[in-house]
């Protein structure tokens, strides 16, 4: 059989805040369980991607760089193998990730998608959005301040006038929702799966866990919470993905976040040769 040579492409620092070192070792785990399958794993950065470096017919990545995913895409539509797809990354961006969820009817929070220069208080209460989300629309979270809480409908108009004057014209507004916050990981089509109350365990980017506080263990269905991510990941069109929910008091299962191709930080021994199968499983079925 014929040596499959795959290139693996690095997410640049600066889309891995807190977490340089968390992406780069899944990454670097999934390449070695490939090469112990016998394939040809060459790695590359979003700045050897950019320039035009990677010339190979098989890309694994955790691209973010907007750059970048328009070249995975034009990849992908002259006939590359892309993992995760370019078009999945862009999918995973906050508006378009909120529309399509919407539109696939998987249960996430009430949410407004506003011009920032838009006076929302009005729409805010009416709506009910007392305690929000502002987050912003147009790209992945790279700043601590892209995803921020808010207590009520006047803190959230001042802070889209802050996202405005810094040159975000798009936001999304999520109400907040009381209940156990749950982060997840998966991979497509295998039994691979892992949950965590991210509070309990120290596990933050931003600090933001502390919001929704100690998890109470409110019962819910893990199959439910497995078949709803899945649903997620088909309608975004990614294979290795994670995120985080909201469990409410009653035990309803909402996603509030969803990410391609995350650290894996608690569970990356175990993904990791999931994702390897993955990969492959994609490559022979694309033959």
């Amino acid at each position: 059989m014929a040596e499959i040579t795959i290139a693996g492409v690095m997410r640049a620092g600066a889309y891995s805040p807190n977490h340089i070192g968390n992406d780069t070792a899944i990454f670097n785990a999934v390449a070695e369980h490939l090469r112990k399958r016998g394939c040809i794993v060459n790695v590359y950065s979003e700045e050897q991607l950019i320039a035009g470096n990677v010339t190979e017919d098989i890309i694994i990545n955790m691209c973010r760089e907007q750059k970048s995913i328009g070249l995975l895409q034009q990849m992908e539509d002259a006939g590359k193998i892309v993992v995760n797809s370019g078009y999945g990354i862009e999918n995973c961006t906050r508006e378009r990730m909120t529309r399509i969820l919407m539109g696939s009817n998987i249960p996430q929070p009430e949410s407004l998608m506003v011009n920032t220069n838009e006076m929302v208080i009005d729409s805010l209460e009416k709506g009910g959005f007392t305690q929000c989300w502002i987050k912003r629309g147009d790209f992945h979270a790279i700043h601590k301040e892209d995803v921020t809480f808010v207590r009520h409908p006047q803190e959230a108009q001042g802070l889209l006038h802050e996202y405005f004057l810094h040159g975000i014209t798009r936001a999304v507004i999520n109400k907040h929702l009381v209940g156990d916050l749950v982060k997840f990981y998966g991979v497509k089509d295998t039994p691979f799966f892992h949950w965590f109350y991210p509070y309990d365990l120290g596990h933050s980017k931003y600090g933001h866990e502390e919001i929704n506080g100690k998890s109470q263990g409110i019962e819910f269905d893990i199959e439910q919470l497995k078949q709803i991510c899945q649903d997620a990941a088909d309608a975004l069109d990614v294979k290795v993905y994670g995120g985080d929910c909201i469990i409410s008091p009653e035990g309803d299962i909402y996603i509030i976040d969803f990410n391609d191709w995350p650290s894996f930080a608690p569970c990356r021994d175990e993904a990791a040769p999931h994702i390897a199968k993955c990969i492959l499983n994609h490559i022979n079925n694309c033959k």
